[in-house]
């Protein structure tokens, strides 16, 4: 069910986006049409700054669909972590928790280094400490490894 929602809310963010740079580029044109220098550099960031918020955008959907597609390899295989750990009603794990089972992950990275799997695990291993950056790196040198192998 988090998954649809997620999809739900993504989508609706693409959509956004879409209508956003149909608006902008209307702008831009109306600037570029005018012919005064301001008026030009304008309606020139005004393509520019949206085409690199779509590149961001779409490179983050991308980094997702990969990050997810690994992530039910890794359960397809029995590979997700499966510690007990404390969890909140509302499913969001309890961070002392995550801190004590996080060294086994992070031990097994030194051990194998170029195990796709043991950066993915210590990479939710991250995301349930709530280190979001040291997550979502981990998770990238865990699809860099992954992509290199096949």
């Amino acid at each position: 069910m988090k998954a649809f929602k997620t999809r739900i809310v993504i989508g609706v963010i693409v959509v956004a986006l879409v209508i956003y740079l149909v608006v902008i580029a209307r702008s831009a044109w109306i600037m570029l049409a005018t012919g005064r220098p301001v008026a030009i550099i304008i309606g020139v960031c005004l393509v520019i700054l949206p085409v690199i918020a779509a590149w961001a955008i779409a490179r983050e959907l991308w980094f997702g669909v990969r990050a997810e597609r690994a992530g039910r390899r890794l359960e397809t295989e029995g590979g997700l972590p499966d510690d007990d750990v404390a969890v909140y009603s509302s499913g969001r794990v309890v961070r002392d928790d995550a801190d004590g089972v996080f060294p086994r992950y992070r031990e097994a990275v030194q051990q194998r280094p170029d195990d796709w799997r043991a950066w993915y695990r210590l990479g939710l291993a991250y995301d349930a400490a709530g280190d979001r950056k040291r997550a979502r790196s981990a998770i990238r040198q865990s699809l860099k490894l992954e992509s290199d192998r096949t």
